[in-house]
């Protein structure tokens, strides 16, 4: 408990609070309280489920309340773990970046601006974009990580990036959205494929097939319609590959593993060279929107406002282009 000094009329708890909490245990039930689950905590954080349990208990001891009840599995927040979960968000963004301050100058277009991106991200209006902006503003820093999309969005609700490239099929409450570009989905097999070559193919020719897919094609993941759209036309072949990336997937389907989805206009110079054969629907599959993503609640330096300022102006210009002169 606090109790008052006599000397100097502060709280004695407090000080010691701010002294000492361990900011650690504030980092690990931030990513509680964003997970929902001790469980899915722990395998992020790469640590025990007991270690989390042991963690969130020191800080509620610190804190000197509690900040989560329990009821079987499930938990729910207070009202005081609510708002330090909102306190600890806040943190832990001003944290991330102390970099960028160090490293900023005075000048006020100088500074860094952190993206993270899905890989196989390709879209001229958006490479224009860039070398644009690096002209009118070359003191200004990129750098670009290449991430799956569920870490980008969390990321970017740690407020540890600027800026997120990526699916997010269901809203995120902090998260504003914006299209980049659509890009269309459809199956392909590489030359190894028995498939390979023929023509006149059905779907019915491909219930069979194992397939070749991206970590986030699974009920409830960013690119589930894949999973949805299998169930639907009765597809009984097994997953025998999987990655995140769009160039581990695209190598894989090349080396004949299975059949499986890629972005239609990343592959069309591969299809013309005969590495690539498009299988049904003739059409594609599915649409999806890669999104520009970015968290409302963050204080952006100038060069950050600056380039999220910019490159809304870009969308807001290329909203009025027809979708054939988007992608290469």
């Amino acid at each position: 408990m606090s109790t008052l000094d006599p000397v100097t009329g502060s709280w004695a708890g407090r000080r010691f609070l701010n002294d000492r909490l361990d900011w650690n245990l504030l980092r690990t039930y931030l990513v509680i309280g964003q997970e929902g689950s001790m469980s899915r905590a722990a395998a992020r954080l790469h640590i025990t489920q007991s270690a989390v349990s042991q963690a969130l208990k020191r800080l509620e001891e610190q804190l000197d309340c509690l900040l989560i009840v329990r009821s079987g599995r499930r938990f729910e927040l207070t009202e005081t773990g609510e708002e330090v979960l909102r306190i600890a968000t806040d943190i832990y963004g001003d944290i991330s970046r102390l970099g960028t301050v160090v490293q900023s100058r005075q000048d006020d277009v100088v500074g860094k601006i952190r993206i993270l991106t899905v890989s196989g991200v390709k879209a001229r209006h958006y490479d224009e974009f860039l070398a644009d902006f690096h002209a009118a503003h070359p003191k200004i820093e990129l750098e670009v990580e290449v991430l799956g999309s569920p870490d980008i969005i969390s990321s970017l609700l740690q407020k540890t990036a600027t800026l997120g490239v990526g699916l997010c099929r269901l809203p995120q409450p902090r998260l504003e959205q914006r299209v980049l570009f659509r890009e269309r989905y459809a199956y392909f097999c590489g030359p190894r494929h028995r498939l390979f070559g023929q023509a006149n193919l059905s779907l019915q020719q491909l219930a069979t097939e194992n397939f070749v897919s991206f970590t986030s094609d699974q009920l409830g993941g960013n690119l589930s319609p894949l999973t949805l759209f299998r169930d639907q036309q009765g597809f009984t072949g097994k997953i025998v590959a999987s990655s995140t990336s769009f160039e581990e997937i695209h190598r894989l389907i090349c080396a004949g593993f299975g059949i499986g989805c890629l972005p239609i206009h990343l592959v069309r110079r591969d299809v013309e060279q005969g590495l690539l054969w498009p299988l049904p629907p003739e059409d594609g599959v599915v649409d999806f929107d890669i999104q520009l993503l970015w968290n409302r609640e963050q204080k952006m330096s100038q060069a950050e406002a600056l380039f999220l300022q910019s490159i809304q102006h870009m969308l807001s210009i290329h909203e009025q282009v027809p979708d054939s002169l988007v992608l290469r």
